[in-house]
This record gives structure tokens, C-alpha cells and sequence, in this order.
């Protein structure tokens, strides 16, 4: 049996049966909207499709077209991705449309064009091209990294073998069929992955690769692809300030450009280092006097790091210095409107239970 166009039938066979249904998606026989494709790709970047699909369809219905998308505030971009994580994902796709926007609003079609862009790397250009444009590449994601691992039974650990997988998926859309339909093709690898060759238990017996799977004849495909162990997270710690006016209003601050939550709102607080600090200091660091009483501590779990913060509530004599110039005073019922991270909005969450509570 060949070792190249056996994969694409089969699998081109599986996908115009099984295809999944998704908003940015379109149906066989139509032409893709290459702007859908973008956005929904950097959306998907570490994350699940099933997180991505309500923000997707809150762009859409936001932003019609790129040029929407360009036009629009960056606070409202960050506003509307809160929640999703990766914040500087939603910078650069702001900057991305408003650069396409200004060389005549047609996403490239071309390679190198599309990774000069902010936010385009190796895997997302080939994505728009394949999927946007029916243009013969192969964008290899985790999904398609593990199938190809098992398709032919490779054992040396991730993350050393990335380039040994990603020269054999390419060789995967070599026949005729998958460089005619390259956007089904590739579509049809990441839908096997995600929901047939599963990191966790593949279900091996109705895939339509495994007469030809190395790992399925081998009887191996659950433990591969192999990983090499994680080193234990670093933890961090900082302190963050619950601060409330007569009015019930909250203070937050504008986290810096730059680094973790970039950009986002956040409740008044330290910078995140190896212990925690005194009150005393974080509040000379905050910029911030007054009585405050602890009220709890939060904890969040990042990709790299386990991040503990200890809250404080402002009891009474407040006073602001001016390096705190860029804070803002916001109503609880429109926080929806500001871009708040998921752990500031757990960190809200929790103040707010508390205040409720004192009050009873």
C-alpha cells in the first residue's frame, strides 16, 4: 500500500462524512472567508474549540469584516476578549487587521507576507493558506502532531522531535486528492485528532487510519505521543487591594503593556514575586495608604506558574498617591465593559461574596 495517497482518501473519506460543524467553517463547495479564518485561529492558539465558538460568534456579530475589526478601539477588542486568556493574542490581532487594513484590507495569500504580520507564525499562515485559500500546506497543531506520531510510531519524546513530526506531516497531503481539497485536508487532520486520535484513549477502532497507523498495529497508540516529564511549576505570590467609594464603585488599574495580562484591568496590586511582601510594603509599592484588613487569599493556576495572591479590603482613610494617575473608578454592573482577566474577575467574585456577607 502507498505511503502517501492511502492517507489522504482515507482520510478525505472520513471528513465528508464526519467533518465537524463550526461557525467559522465553510460547508464543502463554498469558498472560505479568509477573515474568519484568521480570527478563528488565533482564538484557537492554547485554546479548546469549544471556548473559542461563543467568542468567535461575538466577533462576528462585533466585527462583520477585518475592516470592522480595524476600526475598532483596542479597549473594546481587549474588553470583548476577556476571559479567553493569552491577552497579547488579542493585541496582535488588533494590529494584524488594522496592517491589513492599511495595505488594502486583503488578508495575503502569499507566506511570507502573512508571517510579517503581528501574531502570524509558522502554523497560522499555513492554516489561512490551506484552509482560506486551498493552497497545498499542512499546518501542524498538537492535533496533528499526535497523529502523526502514531501514523508511524515515533518514540522520541516531544518537545525535542517537533521538526522529525513536522517534516512527516507535510508528506501526508503529497497525492493529487489532498493537494486539490488542501483546506478540507487539513481541516479533516485536525478533526481526527480532536475527536477520533484523542491525546486519551484514541478510538482506535473507528478510525480511518488505523489499517494504516503503525502505533494501532503496535498496540501503542495510547501512550504516544511521548512527552518528556514537566519540571514542577514555580509558584509566585503578590498582593491585590479591594477598594470600594461611597458609591460602591471599584478601583482598578491598567496592568502594563507588556508581560502576563498585558493590558487588562486589575484591582490594585503588587508586582508577582518569590514571596509575599508585608502589607506595609505593598502598599508603598501600590501607591496606595489606608486601613486595610485581610480578607483572603486567591489561588491561579498560569501555564508556566501557580500564582497565590492575598486580598486586602479597604476599611477606611484612603489616599492615593500620584503615581496611581492611570486608576479608575467603575461600577460593578459594567466591569463587562472593561477588559478583566478570568482570575481578576475571580478575584471581584470573591470580594464581592465577602462584602455581601459583612453586610448580613
Amino acid at each position: 500500500m502507498s505511503t502517501q495517497i492511502p492517507y489522504a482518501t482515507l482520510i478525505l473519506r472520513w471528513y465528508d462524512r464526519h467533518q465537524r460543524i463550526l461557525p467559522w467553517r465553510a460547508k464543502t463547495g463554498t469558498i472560505p472567508n479568509p477573515y474568519y479564518v484568521l480570527l478563528s485561529e488565533i482564538m484557537l492558539q492554547q485554546t479548546q474549540v469549544a471556548t473559542v465558538i461563543p467568542y468567535f460568534n461575538k466577533f462576528i456579530e462585533n466585527f462583520p469584516t477585518l475592516n470592522d475589526l480595524a476600526e475598532a478601539s483596542l479597549e473594546k477588542v481587549m474588553a470583548m476578549w476577556t476571559g479567553l486568556g493569552y491577552y497579547s493574542r488579542a493585541r496582535n490581532l488588533h494590529r494584524c487587521a488594522q496592517e491589513i487594513a492599511q495595505q488594502g484590507g486583503m488578508i495575503p495569500n502569499d507566506y511570507h507576507a502573512l508571517k510579517a504580520l503581528p501574531g502570524i507564525g509558522d502554523y497560522t499562515a499555513s492554516a489561512i493558506l490551506s484552509i482560506g485559500y486551498n493552497q497545498p500546506y499542512v499546518a501542524v497543531d498538537g492535533n496533528v502532531e499526535r497523529v502523526t506520531a502514531r501514523l508511524f510510531a515515533i518514540q522520541e519524546p516531544l518537545p525535542a522531535v517537533k521538526p522529525t513530526l513536522m517534516s512527516l506531516a507535510k508528506i501526508l497531503n503529497a497525492g493529487q486528492e489532498a493537494q486539490v481539497r488542501a483546506g478540507d485536508f487539513a481541516q479533516a487532520l485536525f478533526d481526527i485528532g480532536a475527536t477520533i486520535c484523542k491525546p486519551k484513549h484514541p478510538l482506535c477502532l473507528i478510525c480511518p487510519l488505523s489499517e494504516v497507523c503503525k502505533a494501532c498495529q503496535e498496540n501503542i497508540a495510547d501512550i504516544l505521543p511521548i512527552r518528556q516529564k514537566k519540571t514542577a511549576k514555580p509558584t509566585k505570590y503578590g498582593i491585590s487591594l479591594f477598594i470600594q467609594n461611597e458609591k460602591g464603585q471599584i478601583l482598578l488599574c491598567k496592568r502594563p503593556e507588556k508581560g502576563v495580562l498585558a493590558g487588562t484591568m486589575e484591582l490594585p496590586s503588587t508586582l508577582w514575586s518569590e514571596q509575599f511582601t508585608s502589607l506595609e510594603q505593598a502598599l508603598n509599592e501600590i501607591g496606595c495608604h489606608g486601613n486595610f484588613k485581610e480578607s483572603g487569599q486567591i489561588k491561579h493556576v498560569f501555564t508556566h506558574f501557580t500564582l497565590k495572591v492575598k486580598l486586602f479590603k479597604l476599611e477606611n482613610n484612603l489616599k492615593l498617591l500620584e503615581k496611581t494617575q492611570d486608576n479608575i473608578w467603575i461600577d460593578l454592573n459594567k466591569l463587562s465593559q472593561y477588559p478583566c482577566s478570568s482570575l481578576m474577575k475571580k478575584m471581584i467574585a470573591y470580594m464581592t461574596t465577602i462584602s455581601s456577607e459583612d453586610l448580613k
